[in-house]
């Protein structure tokens, strides 16, 4: 008897169509310019080969970025790298297609060209939202009239640049954040242009020349961000201004100034701040607070500050009364930074015993980070850290940062020595 064996058919795999194959071509149109939006623009712009669908998609992208990485070329010829990116630039703008909302342009080799005008004078007839433009040599180049055009810009910035606005310039009325650093515009057109901005929220303004008085009138404005060279600073409408980082970058002769002014300078910085949260003091701006007569404390007390630091020499008597004004002034603080001047160490003496217990009404019943940066370990800084430690009931920690290693052993048992008010107070020494 014969047995009949049945032969198993080989298995069919499922024949993958093309559309299954091709899964780069077949992603859904939001996730293409998702990925597209991460790249630079030279390796979007290579997406091209990927298939039919993904041709020229870059064409479409509403954020373009032409910095360091848009172009990879090993030649040092400065007029080669210049022509090889203005080219680039002009091939994109010219093959765009649908809506712009941000243009950047930051390269290193790239000068004040008057490219520059013809690529702002495209943007001025698209919607553009955000316009960075960073020139990083060469004199200040000044843009077009028609950059002021542009009515629907949100972010502005710009990077050595001369400031002129058109005549006929009634503001940017949508523009929510500026940015201006290493720029010369003009006292009166400064005003006007932040005055002008009547939705403007964010203000950085950094090492510009032409204005010495900063007279900021931004009902909106919520971040303010300034470091330069100026005579006078002063708010209004600002109630809703908050955060605030301010560095006067030269020093100032506070005894000529005191005999010139009899207003304190202080009061008037914090009339129109009624609920400023973070505060920055930064290099000689605490001189410039201290001219006039300083008060023992604010009037209206700030009571949504809650983070504070203030850059002081410690050894000037002027400074440490308008330090020990602003910290009375901040009954809820939680964090305080405050950085010493070491070059200034030796230059004014101050009252012995300034940071004592006795002046003081009230504690800083909120306290609880504290960093010290800077010190020489010299007897006003100790006094200061002292006063803090014995007058902080909830502190948490404590960062102590030398300026360098000489004496750091007697300081750092010096401090250990410290009574604290807080039992949870940690003492954390850092090497300089």
């Amino acid at each position: 008897m014969s047995i009949v064996t049945k032969q198993r058919e080989p298995l069919r795999l499922p024949i993958k169509t093309e559309a299954e194959l091709d899964k780069i071509s077949n992603l859904p149109g939001h996730v293409i310019d998702q990925i597209l939006s991460h790249l630079p623009i030279r390796d979007a712009v290579r997406t091209s080969v990927l298939s039919r669908k993904w041709r020229y998609k870059w064409a479409t992208i509403p954020y373009l970025v032409f910095d360091n990485q848009c172009l990879n070329v090993s030649s040092q010829d400065q007029t080669f790298i210049k022509n090889k990116l203005v080219n680039i630039i002009d091939h994109v703008l010219l093959l765009h297609k649908g809506p712009l909302h941000k243009f950047k342009l930051s390269h290193r080799d790239l000068l004040g060209v008057t490219d520059i005008d013809r690529w702002i004078l495209c943007l001025s007839r698209s919607s553009i939202k955000e316009f960075i433009l960073e020139i990083w040599k060469g004199q200040r180049y000044k843009p077009p009239s028609c950059l002021f055009n542009c009515q629907n810009l949100i972010h502005l910035e710009l990077f050595n640049c001369l400031l002129k606005p058109p005549l006929t310039f009634k503001g940017f009325k949508n523009l929510r954040s500026l940015d201006l650093q290493h720029i010369t515009i003009i006292q009166n057109v400064f005003e006007n242009l932040i005055s002008s901005c009547p939705l403007l929220e964010r203000l950085t303004l950094m090492n510009f020349t032409g204005v010495t008085h900063l007279n900021i009138d931004a009902p909106n404005l919520q971040f303010f961000d300034i470091g330069g060279i100026f005579d006078d600073v002063s708010f209004q409408n600002t109630v809703h201004l908050a955060l605030v980082s301010i560095g006067l970058y030269v020093n100032i002769d506070n005894e000529e100034n005191n005999a010139e002014e009899n207003s304190s300078k202080l009061l008037r910085f914090f009339v129109n701040l009624p609920h400023i949260r973070r505060l920055e003091v930064q290099s000689y701006f605490l001189k410039y607070l201290a001219i006039g007569s300083v008060p023992s404390r604010l009037p209206n007390p700030c009571v949504d500050l809650n983070y504070l630091s203030i850059r002081i020499d410690f050894e000037d008597l002027e400074e440490n009364i308008a330090a020990q004004c602003l910290l009375r002034s901040c009954p809820n603080l939680q964090e305080l930074e405050m950085l010493a001047r070491p070059e200034e160490q030796n230059s004014v003496e101050t009252s012995s015993n300034f940071w004592e217990d006795d002046h003081w009404s009230s504690l800083f019943a909120h306290l609880r980070l504290v960093k010290v940066s800077g010190i020489s370990g010299v007897k006003s800084e100790m006094d200061f850290i002292k006063f803090l430690l014995s007058n902080s009931p909830v502190l948490e920690r404590l960062t102590v940062k030398p300026a360098s290693q000489d004496g750091e052993w007697e300081l750092m048992k010096e401090l250990l020595r410290f009574r604290r008010a807080s039992i949870y107070a940690e003492v954390i020494y850092l090497d300089p």
